[in-house]
């Protein structure tokens, strides 16, 4: 099998996954979180090195209040397993998106989770938190704007430059994007990095999102001829 490197995923279905068993939607995000633990360590044993996955929205503020307070309360939770998962597997965490807006309680354990597996050698697992693509690069452009003006960066701004002020600074861009549950949009994720990333939809919801699923996704991926500027990889 030709194993991408780096795969992302838009866990999408928790909710749907829930109503469908006569569950509330939080049931469902919670499954979902625990799928992130087993697919997290099915994705190594297959030979990718790189799992970016989204989690947490811009837009997912403006769910339901309740909602957002369990999902901040399931957030805090996993948090402090994935330090124990982080430590168990070698595992190296990073957690992109607008830290900023998070509760200081939150922002201190992504702290803690980061600096604690940062020399970790197993995979590199990113996690979206607070995330939209548009506020990232806009992030990234008053950056570089600031730098330049102070002298600490200097013009003409290229694609490098923005890549390296992005948050996934340092992370290979996708090779392969996989969005459960149906839905064929990239819902303002990793617009910039995911440009000539191949795509698999999957009606599949994500708590039901098994390793044979994501085998099935990577053997899609390893038939397709990949192509760059009109040239695949075969010619």
């Amino acid at each position: 099998m030709n194993v991408p490197n780096h795969v992302a995923i838009i866990l999408d279905g928790n909710g749907r996954w829930a109503k469908s068993k006569g569950m509330p939607r939080n049931y469902g995000h919670v499954q979902g979180a625990k799928n992130v633990e087993i697919i997290c360590e099915e994705a190594y044993k297959m030979g990718i090195n790189y799992l970016t996955v989204y989690a947490f929205s811009t837009e997912n503020w403006s769910r339901p209040e309740d909602e957002v307070s369990q999902l901040m309360k399931l957030l805090r939770n996993y948090m402090k397993t994935c330090l124990q998962t982080a430590k168990k597997n070698n595992m190296c965490v990073k957690v992109i998106g607008d830290k900023s807006k998070l509760a200081d309680d939150i922002r201190e354990s992504i702290d803690k989770l980061e600096e604690a597996s940062k020399d970790n050698t197993g995979l590199h697992f990113q996690v979206a938190i607070n995330y939209g693509s548009r506020d990232e690069i806009v992030r990234a452009i008053n950056r570089i704007t600031d730098d330049i003006s102070s002298g600490r960066a200097s013009g003409p701004v290229t694609e490098e430059m923005v890549s390296d002020y992005l948050d996934t600074r340092g992370i290979p861009e996708p090779d392969l994007l996989i969005r459960t549950s149906g839905e064929q949009r990239l819902s303002n994720f990793l617009l910039w990095q995911l440009a000539y990333t191949e795509f698999y939809f999957t009606d599949v919801h994500w708590p039901d999102f098994s390793k044979e699923e994501l085998e099935r996704a990577c053997e899609e991926y390893g038939r397709r001829n990949r192509r760059f500027g009109g040239y695949g990889k075969e010619e």
